[in-house]
């Protein structure tokens, strides 16, 4: 519900502000617009992500459609490039001939903006941790708030000075904010697409958490990814002696201490008495945690 107040919200002033900065001439507020567009782009997109992942798996999505959002979010960082991009080539040719100005529109249009956007960062603020395409649209409403201040600026300075070039550099300082978190957001995405690692978690911390439970002789062939933002998965071989531990309590075992400690709880564990001799990731570690030699038996 709250997604759908800012949605709202967003998209009335979005078609004000490109209205306004029509009338005003101002690059800055048409930044600005620019920006509130990709909000709105975002939010709907959001709300659709929310919708679509809801959906059950099926036969042909084992995984259901959670990964969705990830996608989602992706989008929304390509689109805030392209907004940036454009934004730097019309800034460049204004600052070589300057545009007529209404400055006192501008700052009206900023000002009912500025509060349009504290509003729905108050709305999204409190779940933009619990999803990253959330929090990709929440770092994008706050950078158009962050905007309406530089308009507001610009428009007092421009009123007070008459300097007409101030309105393309709040323009270029609004892009400039922008895209380093719009790259850490795409980064993030696509670690997520290409099944890394997730953000947080250390793959050999997690390796020694296997390997130093009692009754495990090495493990290989291991796997840390996330479904989807928030939900980290993992497989792996465990080669056991099953007269230290039952595979069926040292599996319980290895669960509990993987959640305990590393927070995953989508687990897949293969349990082999003899190493089964897959080799498909990073060289095995034997229960002392020193890498194991590949062409040394497992014993």
């Amino acid at each position: 519900m709250r997604m759908r107040w800012a949605l709202g919200l967003t998209t009335m002033f979005l078609v004000a502000e490109v209205v306004g900065g029509v009338v005003t001439g101002s690059l800055a507020l048409l930044s600005d617009a620019a920006h509130m567009f990709t909000d709105s782009a975002a939010l709907a997109v959001a709300l659709a992500a929310i919708r679509i992942g809801k959906r059950p798996s099926d036969d042909r999505r084992t995984y259901g459609y959670r990964r969705f959002e990830i996608l989602a979010a992706a989008f929304n960082a390509l689109l805030l490039f392209v907004v940036a991009g454009y934004i730097f080539y019309e800034a460049w040719g204004r600052l070589r001939q300057p545009a007529e100005l209404e400055s006192i529109g501008m700052l009206v249009i900023a000002l009912i903006g500025l509060g349009v956007n504290l509003t729905s960062v108050r709305l999204l603020s409190g779940s933009k941790d619990t999803s990253v395409n959330i929090k990709g649209a929440y770092l994008e409403v706050w950078s158009d708030l962050l905007g309406s201040i530089g308009v507001i600026v610009a428009a007092l300075i421009i009123w007070t000075t008459g300097w007409k070039w101030v309105d393309s550099v709040v323009a270029i300082a609004i892009a400039l904010w922008v895209l380093p978190r719009t790259w850490l957001l795409l980064r993030e995405t696509t670690n997520v697409l290409l099944e890394g690692v997730p953000d947080g978690l250390d793959l050999a911390a997690v390796r020694m958490t296997l390997t130093t439970v009692a009754g495990v002789r090495e493990v290989h062939d291991l796997h840390v990814w996330a479904i989807t933002s928030g939900e980290p998965a993992l497989t792996a071989h465990v080669v056991h002696d099953p007269r230290e531990a039952p595979a069926a309590t040292l599996l319980t075992a290895l669960r509990q201490a993987l959640a305990d400690r590393h927070h995953i709880h989508h687990v897949t564990l293969q349990m082999e008495e003899q190493d089964c001799g897959q080799r498909h990731d990073l060289p095995a570690l034997n229960k002392r945690g020193d890498l194991r030699n590949s062409d040394e038996p497992s014993r």
